[in-house]
């Protein structure tokens, strides 16, 4: 029997993001992560806390653009964003050096002075943990804080999740809050180690999904649209 809350609307799907939904989709981010413990060492200033992380993840939509549906989410059939997912097909989920050069004056006005040196410790703590084996990435997924636990956010992965199986493909994820590791878990993925950031600052668990089998059937809430 479930004990998820009931959704204060009649239903949702999964599908691509649309271009002009990309502030949307940033500030549903920045709400979801207003609390994460990596984005609140990055980004110690509360006060000013979920406009420069609203900031940060129209970039991170920027860059991951250009792959087909990299940017997903779970919505109602009105156009209400429910939970947001930035995917990285295998091979994909480096951006080039250029790229990266050219995205570092957005880093520095979204993470400032004082957060950007702390920006690219987890950066380069990430990138050099990172598997080799090509895989699917999912450097970030995030449910309107409202709508947390009511499996919206769930859904949304399984969708992509199905699709890794179908192809017998794995994936790659870094949970940055202890309390995530068993929903990642139940999705299939494990820990593979910690990274623990400099001066201090928090832990992130590293997490792999070997691909499941192709006929598994896929659970979660139902897509409608």
């Amino acid at each position: 029997m479930s004990t998820r809350p009931p959704l204060p609307f009649d239903g949702y799907g999964i599908r691509c993001a649309r271009p002009a939904e990309s502030g949307a989709i940033a500030s549903l981010l920045a709400r979801a992560f207003a609390d994460d413990p990596v984005m609140t060492w990055m980004i110690p200033d509360a006060a000013d806390r979920e406009r420069r992380i609203a900031r940060y993840f129209r970039l991170a939509q920027r860059q991951q653009r250009p792959r087909a549906g990299g940017v997903r989410v779970a919505a109602t059939g009105d156009g209400r964003l429910l939970a947001a997912a930035l995917w990285s097909g295998p091979g994909r989920w480096k951006p080039s050096a250029l790229r990266e050069l050219a995205a570092l004056p957005h880093y520095a006005r979204a993470f400032g002075l004082r957060g950007l040196p702390r920006a690219g410790e987890v950066d380069n703590a990430m990138h050099e943990a990172h598997p080799r084996t090509p895989h699917w990435y999912l450097p970030s997924v995030g449910t309107d804080p409202g709508l947390q636990g009511t499996g919206v956010g769930t859904a949304l992965l399984r969708q992509q999740l199905a699709a890794c199986d179908r192809l017998g493909q794995p994936a790659y994820l870094e949970s940055s809050k202890a309390s995530n590791v068993p929903f990642y878990e139940r999705l299939g993925f494990r820990v593979t180690g910690e990274l623990r950031l400099p001066e201090g600052g928090p832990v992130i668990w590293p997490m792999w999904r070997d691909a499941g089998p192709a006929d598994e059937p896929v659970t979660g809430d139902p897509l409608v649209i």
